[in-house]
């Protein structure tokens, strides 16, 4: 985990200081070193936050390839790097690293390098040969990085907050926050600001001030798997054993460890040291850490358990929002946040998530609902979500589109001029009539993003590196071709081949035959109605005061009591929180 931010354009040199305190501005994204560097005809300056993972006497960037002049800043991991040095015929010395690698590759190759990288990652390269930066973002965007053109100029930075400092951004309104609390496709909540999407690859010519942008990665253009579902599990399992601990780093690290399905296959294939788990004191129904305590001690490590309280939410809400750079949904924000800030006391610099396999082996209730109907579902024996599949009843008693039932599904508030019917609509037939293949790029369309985000955003904050090795390329391009039934058989149980490759790979059988994990939801909900309701009123109407008038209505829905699983007075809480942050104030 590393930042970067830079500048570019024709008077880039003369912006060097702005460009340091840009870097400065975040360096907590990389404490052991902040640094900037100009490029050799001065048009661009970029800066980068170093955080030592491997090499603790590495050389922080950024990094300078002396013979052709091209300039780089990097953000991540690439977990093949050495595999592909050697394939290109890159020389790489002792004590280097992945950076150094990447800037040879792209000296050598150009952005055609991209498509042969494995890993997380948010790159700026300029190469002053033909006067033009490049930023590009790794495949499932677990790498942020945003952007924003003034003057002839093109500014970029790890966090948004960051290019608030560069330059006024007023705050203005997505009309999907009110449908899924999170901006869709690249926008942002201030106005001038994009987040650059997942593969991409974006030019700026400095020279004539033009932009141009190509997605270098499509998902959707990989052929359905052919073989038989033995094959296809021999194969995904191989894939499993060889990529998942290459993602695990040469130092000591923790995993996040709930207790399901997903996090407990990492525990037995990384071997982790540390396994850090989250439980509420009198929510039974959210507690796994019996399960998290009989996985760690069967592969030898320390459990650490987290048990806030509502007290710690009204302690934590201010830093997590200073984390996040704006509100984002995701029902785990509050537990993760105390995670890491736990993994983080323990000295630790890595952290292992089990983020993918509920996106692209149909491990969501809502995908089953889906694709088996709703009363398929409540009789498995999911009648917890009774409230969820009444979202698909409707009169006629007609089966719904699948593309308005992943809508309902999805929707938490209005739709203004049906965006989120649009985006669901668009996934439906990029995925060529595959209903499982469908669901999943609706997943990557609208909740995938908070997901990702969070999980950077809230590790940065603590100077940790977040790592999700089922996003390892050969596994997400697999488990998108598979067949529906290759993936989900049962309604109550998803990620079949998942399974059967944790069982095929003498996992226990607690594990493999368990049924799908809880995660690290919390019940922050829940104490909004009760033990925190009269604090939560008084946050919302202090924002209320000085809240632009277009986030105004967000706000007072918040005041208004909610059921057990609705974010709304969660969301506006968020949004309350973040106004009163004044780098917010001064961009309102």
């Amino acid at each position: 985990m590393c930042g970067i931010a830079g500048l570019a354009g024709g008077d880039a040199l003369r912006h060097e200081k702005t460009v340091a305190a840009m870097g400065d501005s975040q360096h907590y994204r990389g404490p052991d070193s902040t640094m900037h560097a100009a490029a050799r005809d001065g048009r661009a300056v970029l800066a980068m936050n170093t955080l030592l993972i491997v090499d603790p006497q590495a050389m922080p960037g950024p990094y300078l390839d002396r013979d052709t002049g091209i300039l780089l800043a990097f953000n991540g991991e690439i977990y093949n790097w050495r595999q592909q040095a050697a394939a290109w015929g890159i020389k790489i010395s002792e004590r280097e690293s992945d950076a150094h690698f990447l800037l040879r590759a792209w000296a050598k190759i150009g952005p055609s390098c991209l498509d042969g990288l494995d890993g997380m990652f948010a790159i700026s390269v300029y190469d002053p040969r033909t006067a033009k930066l490049f930023l590009a973002r790794d495949r499932l965007g677990e790498k942020p990085l945003y952007w924003r053109l003034d003057g002839g100029r093109l500014a970029f930075a790890s966090e948004v907050t960051t290019l608030t400092g560069y330059g006024p951004a007023p705050l203005v309104l997505r009309p999907e926050v009110t449908a899924i609390e999170t901006p869709t496709g690249v926008d942002t909540p201030f106005q001038g600001i994009q987040l650059l999407a997942p593969a991409t690859l974006l030019s700026f010519d400095v020279t004539t001030g033009s932009i141009d942008q190509m997605t270098w990665w499509h998902l959707e253009d990989r052929a359905p798997y052919a073989g038989t579902y033995d094959e296809a599990l021999a194969r995904f399992s191989t894939i499993l054993a060889e990529q998942i601990p290459l993602r695990s780093p040469a130092c000591d690290f923790a995993l996040l460890l709930s207790g399901g399905l997903d996090s407990a296959v990492l525990a037995y294939l990384m071997r982790p040291p540390v396994c850090v788990t989250v439980r509420y004191a009198g929510q039974d129904r959210l507690d796994e850490s019996f399960t998290a305590a009989v996985i760690a001690r069967d592969i030898g490590a320390e459990l650490v358990v987290v048990e806030p309280d509502h007290a710690d939410f009204t302690r934590a809400l201010p830093h997590m929002m200073r984390a996040l750079d704006y509100p984002m949904g995701n029902a785990s924000t509050f537990s993760e946040h105390m995670a890491y800030r736990k993994i983080s006391d323990l000295g630790l610099r890595v952290v292992i998530g089990g983020l993918g396999p509920d996106e692209f082996l149909m491990g969501y209730v809502r995908q089953a609902l889906v694709l088996f109907g709703p009363d398929a579902v409540l009789a498995a024996g999911l009648d917890a979500y009774r409230p969820l599949a009444a979202k698909l009843m409707h009169a006629a008693g007609e089966p719904l589109d699948p593309a308005e039932a992943v809508t309902r599904l999805i929707l938490r508030g209005a739709d203004p001029d049906d965006r989120l019917r649009d985006l669901v609509a668009d996934a439906m037939a990029r995925a060529g009539g595959d209903l499982a293949r469908g669901l999943t790029l609706a997943d990557l369309a609208t909740a995938w993003r908070p997901l990702v985000m969070t999980s950077d955003k809230l590790a940065s904050a603590y100077a940790l590196e977040r790592r999700s090795p089922y996003l390892a390329r050969d596994l997400v391009e697999l488990s998108y071709r598979l067949p529906v039934d290759y993936k989900i058989t049962d309604p109550a149980q998803g990620k079949r081949i998942l399974r059967d490759a944790a069982k095929a790979l003498g996992l226990p059988r607690e594990v493999w035959a368990s049924r799908d994990k809880l995660g690290f939801a919390s019940p922050v909900p829940s104490w909004l109605n009760d033990n925190l309701a009269a604090w939560a009123d008084s946050q919302i109407r202090m924002a209320l005061t000085d809240a632009p008038p277009q986030f105004r209505p967000l706000l007072e829905r918040g005041l208004k009591p909610g059921g057990r699983f609705d974010r709304t007075r969660m969301q506006a809480l968020m949004a309350a929180a973040w106004f009163s942050d004044q780098t917010v104030r001064a961009a309102a």
